[in-house]
């Protein structure tokens, strides 16, 4: 502490923000690890629409503590930088709010991970196919399609009720048969 009270009175305050901010943030972490964090535990008492569609409201404790984390060490690490002290303050500001804006991004990162890509047999109705391996004609045995469905190419079995369809061949699936086969036309 002796150390605390020798600094100059605005590189204490930037340390104790930093620090401060710095320990929420690490309780706040091992509270996510743990599941403890379903809500950020503000119930606000003021009349006004703060939501935002999502999961990231820019008024949250989440986000004050992203801003003071970055103000503080921002003052911190830009305070033997400059001479006049604004300039640090303003680099804290600006630190402050690329931690929020990168904290943003995190999350809308992590959001793409939770999309459903179970693949269904339902997503291939009259979509275009590659045939890769040849169709017996008017439903005398089963071929081989390659389907993209949601960025991820599939095989799935096929019938056709015209002529035979070479393998190589472009096709339509126009009806689903079972969970495991469709009908295709040829295009």
């Amino acid at each position: 502490m002796e150390w605390l009270n020798s600094l100059e009175a605005v590189l204490k305050i930037y340390w104790i923000i930093a620090g401060t901010a710095s320990l929420i943030f690490v309780i706040q972490m091992i509270m996510t690890f743990i599941g403890m964090d379903s809500h950020d535990g503000l119930n606000a008492d003021f009349d006004g629409d703060t939501s935002m569609d999502g999961p990231f409201q820019f008024f949250s404790l989440r986000n004050l503590v992203n801003f003071f984390l970055g103000f503080g060490w921002g003052g911190v690490c830009f305070y033997n930088t400059f001479e006049a002290k604004i300039w640090v303050s303003l680099c804290a500001v600006i630190t402050g709010i690329l931690f929020v804006l990168l904290f943003f991004l995190l999350i809308k990162a992590l959001l793409k991970l939770n999309k459903d890509n179970t693949f269904h047999i339902e997503n291939t109705l009259n979509q275009t196919a590659d045939v890769y391996l040849a169709i017996p004609a008017e439903k005398s045995g089963k071929g081989i399609i390659q389907i993209s469905v949601k960025g991820s190419v599939h095989e799935i079995a096929a019938l056709t009720n015209q002529e035979k369809i070479a393998t190589g061949a472009k096709v339509h699936v126009v009806e689903i048969i079972d969970n495991q086969t469709v009908l295709v036309t040829k295009i």
